[in-house]
């Protein structure tokens, strides 16, 4: 191997552990970001397909700014599944900050529709959601940081009168 070709695959290591190193998520003062799915919106109720949008806020409690670069989720109304799917949206929630971001969900509750109607009969009472998935941060070598979020919903606060 010639001298030039081992100076240029020197100097290329030397220049990637210097972009690691100023990475500081991948020291231990790494602290998980906190995300909350804040709304859903329908945007098309078809018999055989429906299409949502969910709407997240991702919260950063670190001093440096950091690149999301997918989501993977699942969504549960009391234990049936209602969507589940990944995303590849990619954004930089700054250090300390806040960033919102929307996730298209496409699904067919056909198969649970009498199991809804039946919820949706007593539109006072609460029903349960659960939220479960896994956000991939980071550029080179990221970090998965699992979600979950449990709650309830009162289809009456949705129903136009």
């Amino acid at each position: 191997m010639n001298y030039q070709a081992q100076m240029i695959r020197i100097i290329s290591l030397v220049w990637i552990f210097s972009l690691l190193s100023g990475c500081s998520w991948m020291t231990g003062s790494f602290e998980s970001p906190d995300v909350k799915l804040v709304k859903v919106d329908v945007v098309k109720a078809r018999l055989l397909e429906q299409q949502f949008m969910l709407h997240f806020s991702i919260d950063n409690p670190n001093d440096f700014s950091l690149p999301v670069r997918g989501l993977a989720y699942k969504v549960k109304l009391n234990d049936v599944d209602l969507a589940e799917g990944e995303s590849s949206l990619w954004f930089t929630v700054p250090a300390n900050g806040r960033q919102n971001f929307q996730v298209p969900v496409n699904t067919n509750l056909w198969r649970h529709m009498k199991y809804i109607v039946k919820l949706l009969q007593k539109p006072d009472q609460p029903i349960r959601y659960n939220l479960e998935g896994d956000i991939k941060t980071g550029i080179l070598f990221g970090q998965t940081v699992h979600i979950a979020r449990n709650g309830e919903i009162i289809p009456g606060d949705f129903i136009p009168e």
